[in-house]
C-alpha cells in the first residue's frame, strides 16, 4: 500500500516527534507499504523518508520546482523517485493521487492544509481512502477539540467523524489504514441539507 504522510518540514521542534516519526516510517516499511511525500529530507517528512528506507521500503517524493530552484527545502536524495510539479496545488493533487491512503503526523499550515482538503474531498466523494491522524505527544488534542465544537455547533456534521481516525498507538494506526473498509456515508449524509 502506498500509504502519504503529511508532516512537518521543520526540524525546531522537539527531537522525540522526529525519533517517533522515523520509528513509525520504519515500521510501514517492515509490513511492506511505500512511502509517497514531500521529498523534504527536515523534520517529520525526512524523519519518515529516513525510516522508510532503513526499512528498505520504496520512497516516492513530490516537490515544486521552485522549492528547489528557490532553495525553499532541501531534498532527500535517496527516493525511489522524485516528481517535480510547477505548484504546491499539483504537489498535492500528485500526492492525493499516488496514495492509498493518508496519514498526518504533527506540522505547521501546510499540514493542517492537507489535512483539511483530504478530509474535505473525502466528504464530497473524491475519494474513500482511510485517512488516519498520528497524534504523537497529544500535538492534535486541541484540533480534536475543534472539530468536535464544530459538530456540536452545527458547522459540520457529526457524521463527518466517521471520515478520519485519532490513534496515539502506532500499530493501531496502521492496522486501521491496512484494514478500513471506506464510509459507509452518502454525500447527501455528510454534505447536502
Amino acid at each position: 500500500m502506498r500509504i502519504c504522510v503529511f508532516g512537518s518540514a521543520s526540524n525546531i521542534i522537539n527531537e522525540s516527534y522526529i525519533k517517533t516519526v522515523e520509528e513509525f516510517a520504519y515500521e510501514m516499511g517492515k509490513r511492506n507499504h511505500q512511502l509517497v511525500f514531500g521529498a523534504g529530507k527536515e523534520g517529520l517528512m525526512g524523519a519518515s523518508a529516513r525510516g522508510m528506507k532503513k526499512a528498505g521500503g520504496e520512497i516516492y517524493g513530490v516537490v515544486p520546482k521552485f522549492f528547489v530552484e528557490e532553495g525553499i527545502e532541501g531534498l532527500f536524495e535517496e527516493c525511489t523517485q522524485l516528481f517535480t510539479t510547477d505548484t504546491m496545488r499539483e504537489r498535492k493533487a500528485k500526492m492525493e493521487d499516488m496514495a492509498d491512503a493518508f496519514i498526518i503526523v504533527p506540522g505547521g499550515v501546510g499540514t493542517f492544509e492537507e489535512f483539511f482538503e483530504i478530509v474535505t474531498l473525502k466528504q464530497l466523494g473524491r475519494h474513500n481512502k482511510p485517512i488516519a491522524v498520528y497524534n504523537i505527544n497529544g500535538y492534535y488534542d486541541s484540533m480534536e477539540e475543534m472539530m468536535e465544537h464544530s459538530m456540536r455547533e452545527g458547522f459540520v456534521r457529526e457524521k463527518c467523524s466517521d471520515l478520519y481516525r485519532y490513534f496515539d498507538d502506532s500499530d493501531k494506526l496502521l492496522d486501521y489504514i491496512e484494514h478500513d473498509t471506506g464510509t459507509k456515508w452518502t454525500l447527501d449524509d455528510l454534505k447536502r441539507n
